[in-house]
């Protein structure tokens, strides 16, 4: 059975590493029941609201099994919300959701109902928190790219309240076959594979915008050939 494991908040605290001077990356684990309204987990609060936060990015969950691979390639204990992640699940691939999934968390009328619809993308912050974290921040960007186990954003389509041990149930497969791992190589490692996110009916405009800016270049004509002398 799939279920939240647990769910972690945080506040902005001052860093010299990060971006903006602070970050609200290092999240930690609490107690339920705790609300989730349209922006993310009561509780919980976004530092960098230019790259970050909004309803597109509202939750973030992370499955304890790729956590687990990480702890086996980091060679030492990877704790619950050491990803920044909100959710940590367990029973669930989570990146082999198709985008547009949608789970529902907790009891019906009293939990909630999320929607993945994008992909963390890691950063020199996530590289920095690692590196205070005790792990060893060389190359993580790459490291963690490379991977390709990013763990969605969720958005919330109703709100409601949930408590770790709450079960999560799939509700709806939008059936286009992209996920949540074929997003995150499509705009991090491949960007030859954007365009097969068109099919994603409800797909972010953001990401929208560079898949159509990609077919647009490569449906260009082909300049005429220069005559042979």
């Amino acid at each position: 059975m799939a279920f939240v494991r647990s769910i972690s908040v945080g506040q902005p605290q001052d860093r010299d590493w990060a971006g903006i001077g602070r970050t609200s990356i290092d999240k930690r684990p609490v107690g339920g029941p705790v609300a989730v309204h349209e922006l993310g987990v009561a509780g919980d609060s976004v530092s960098d609201t230019r790259h970050h936060g909004g309803p597109d990015q509202a939750v973030y969950a992370y499955a304890r099994e790729d956590l687990d691979f990480w702890e086996a390639e980091l060679g030492r204990p990877v704790r619950d919300g050491q990803f920044g992640e909100n959710l940590t699940t367990e029973g669930i691939d989570l990146n082999a959701l198709e985008v547009g999934t949608r789970l529902r968390i907790g009891e019906p009328g009293v939990g909630v109902v999320l929607e993945a619809v994008y992909v963390r993308t890691p950063c020199n912050d996530f590289k920095g928190w690692m590196g205070e974290s005790g792990f060893d921040p060389r190359a993580w960007v790459k490291r963690f790219t490379a991977a390709a186990r990013p763990g969605p954003y969720l958005r919330v389509l109703e709100t409601g309240t949930i408590a770790p041990g709450d079960a999560i149930a799939v509700v709806h497969r939008p059936g286009h076959g992209v996920t949540i791992r074929d997003m995150f190589v499509a705009l991090n490692t491949d960007r030859s594979r954007l365009p097969e996110l068109l099919v994603i009916e409800d797909l972010l405009p953001k990401v929208r915008a560079k898949a159509e800016e990609i077919v647009s270049r490569t449906a260009r004509p082909l300049p005429p050939a220069e005559p042979v002398a």
